[in-house]
């Protein structure tokens, strides 16, 4: 494979583990820089950059990250994610692999589409644990600070897929730490089970 292929496959892995947080937020980001010249996407993901396509993921943009700032409602959007995130992630990787030929893209997609579904598991149950340990108080923070790593990830993206491939390496190790955290802290707030006195 020539530079460009492999460039172009560091910005999927990026924009796929964006989707993993957000799912429109990534094709929103995608279509604009698209309509603009600062990408090109795949023949058929040009869409993307249509006016129709731009207005409705902005709209949807706009309600997922609205709704993820609302206790209860963001795990309801966590569950409905499981499928849509996976798919924009595939849809978005695809979308940049403009140089890649059939079916070696749609290959590429699905595998980055996986992981999304990984890193979206990940924040899941990051979530979770921050709803039992703090009552929901700290879910607000994790919201905003997915939507700074999304953003990251896709300016990395974007700009340089080399800096993108360095940001996913940064919100796997931050998830990760998060949610080794949040789980020893479970763990110490379990109550001790007294021992049975000896018969």
């Amino acid at each position: 494979m020539h530079a460009g292929m492999w460039f172009a496959l560091l910005s999927g892995v990026a924009v796929a583990a964006a989707c993993g947080l957000r799912a429109f937020l990534p094709l929103l980001a995608l279509g604009l820089a698209a309509r603009v010249g600062i990408i090109e996407l795949r023949g058929g993901a040009q869409w993307l950059a249509g006016d129709l396509a731009l207005a409705a993921l902005g709209a949807a943009t706009v309600i997922e990250i609205a709704g993820d700032k609302i206790p209860v409602v963001d795990h309801a959007l966590d569950a409905v994610a499981t499928v849509l995130r996976p798919a924009a992630a595939w849809l978005a990787s695809f979308a940049l692999l403009s140089g890649w030929p059939t079916p070696w893209a749609q290959i590429a997609a699905l595998v980055l589409g996986t992981a999304a579904l990984t890193l979206h598991g990940l924040k899941a149950s990051l979530r979770l644990g921050s709803t039992a340990t703090t009552l929901g108080a700290g879910n607000l923070l994790l919201s905003l600070l997915d939507d700074a790593l999304a953003v990251l990830l896709l300016v990395g993206a974007v700009f340089s897929s080399i800096a993108g491939v360095a940001a996913v390496s940064t919100v796997l190790w931050l998830l990760y730490r998060r949610s080794a955290g949040g789980a020893a802290a479970r763990r110490d707030a379990r109550p001790a089970v007294p021992l049975s006195p000896a018969s």
